[in-house]
């Protein structure tokens, strides 16, 4: 469906992975994309949290504007069918340019009687964010050299992820001086950016095969070719179950906040020093992934998040920096492998499909993490609720370690 234009002899000259993602056209215009638009939505992020807050004082509904963003992953494979059925660059254009226009409607927000407004464009900016993610997914393994998706994969993650090293402490600081409409207009900006980066791309694209199955077959086939693949099967499973502890103990943020006896805008702080440990794993994933594998690489980042969540329970600045750095590094880890190995793994026609299948898979169980998370967090304590996700996150990382090595793939069938 979509091939890549020629334009590798520099790529081809490079002396090592990393750097022959660095000098491709292609994969330099997708990660400045990434940039642009992941520091609008990491400021807005943390923005959006704050901004309820201020309105309300509620932990509780703070944390429900992660939740907002979330929800639309329970509908990924529905969502991601539209990324095989249209040519993806436009799609993609569209994806940002859309919810460009609704974030600036925000400017009506102005008190708890209006927070509606907020999460209805928050649900929408998820939305959005799906589509996006299933039809960037399906270019950047038409355009990136398969050899270099880890490496392409974890400087994505660097770039996204890095952006908490600025944007939250920027989106907080802005929130508090000139209220959360200024974040959002800000936001809009980087949408419209990241659109015309995107629309840059040198990539043809065939007008899509017209479905032999209607759209709700087609979604089941990407969901079959997922889950009768041996090796993408534990990596996707691990993943939800390490989102679903992370909804959890992301709901608590405010709570840990609290605890450290600081206003809510600190928790800007608390995602630039998780930022730094991100930008660390993203550079390394690539050689990480080629030495050990998939699974051992998913499994130590695992392991590592489990002892970050469990520390957080301690009511120490130290450790709440510690243990903020540590989860940069694990958390990261199994979501690189799993998309790497789903893009390496699927036949193009359905790329789209089966990738925007396995993000539901992962992520969907943070929204039910977070729901349970805002519940927990007014009802238990720390001290409690925190060791017993990093239990359950270590158990996990275990399981997915000792998981058999795939002996074979699934044929697909794509239409």
């Amino acid at each position: 469906m979509t091939t890549r234009t020629p334009d590798t002899g520099a790529a081809r000259r490079a002396p090592w992975p990393l750097a022959r993602v660095l000098r491709d056209r292609n994969a330099g215009l997708y990660l400045t994309g990434v940039v642009v638009s992941g520091f609008g939505s990491s400021a807005l992020g943390l923005a959006a949290g704050v901004w309820v807050k201020d309105l309300t004082g509620s932990d509780g509904l703070a944390a429900l504007c992660l939740l907002a963003l979330w929800a639309p992953t329970l509908a990924g494979p529905a969502l991601g069918t539209v990324a095989d059925r249209v040519r993806r660059k436009p799609l993609l254009i569209a994806a940002n340019l859309v919810p460009a226009g609704l974030l600036l409607t925000l400017f009506a927000v102005d008190s708890p009687g209006t927070l509606w407004l907020l999460f209805a464009v928050l649900f929408a900016y998820g939305v959005a964010g799906v589509v996006q993610d299933a039809a960037e997914s399906a270019l950047v393994a038409a355009a990136v050299d398969p050899g270099l998706l880890g490496d392409f994969n974890g400087l994505r993650m660097t770039a996204n992820e890095g952006m908490k090293l600025v944007a939250p402490l920027a989106g907080a600081g802005l929130c508090a001086a000139y209220g959360g409409a200024s974040v959002a207009a800000l936001d809009a900006v980087t949408f419209v950016l990241a659109a015309g980066l995107y629309a840059a791309l040198r990539v043809r694209e065939a007008p899509p095969r017209r479905p032999a199955v209607n759209w709700r077959r087609q979604t089941a086939e990407g969901a079959r070719y997922l889950w009768g693949h041996p090796g993408l099967r534990p990596l996707v499973l691990a993943g939800g179950v390490t989102m679903l502890c992370a909804g959890v103990g992301g709901a608590t943020l405010y709570a840990v906040v609290d605890a450290l006896d600081r206003s809510p805008a600190y928790a800007g702080v608390l995602y630039a020093v998780q930022g730094a440990g991100s930008v660390a794993v993203g550079i390394l994933s690539g050689p990480a992934l080629r030495r050990l594998g998939a699974r051992r690489f998913g499994a130590a980042g695992i392991a590592l998040f489990a002892v970050a969540v469990a520390v957080r329970a301690v009511p120490s600045e130290a450790l709440a920096w510690a243990s903020g750095a540590a989860a940069g590094v694990g958390l990261p880890a199994v979501l690189i492998a799993a998309l790497t190995a789903v893009q390496r793994e699927t036949p193009g026609p359905l790329l789209g499909r089966v990738s925007a299948t396995a993000n539901s898979l992962v992520f969907a169980p943070n929204v039910l993490g977070l729901a349970v998370g805002a519940a927990l967090v007014e009802l238990t304590g720390l001290r409690l609720l925190l060791p017993a996700v990093g239990a359950v996150l270590l158990a996990t990382a275990l399981a997915l370690a000792s998981a058999r090595r795939p002996g074979g793939r699934p044929t697909p069938s794509p239409a």
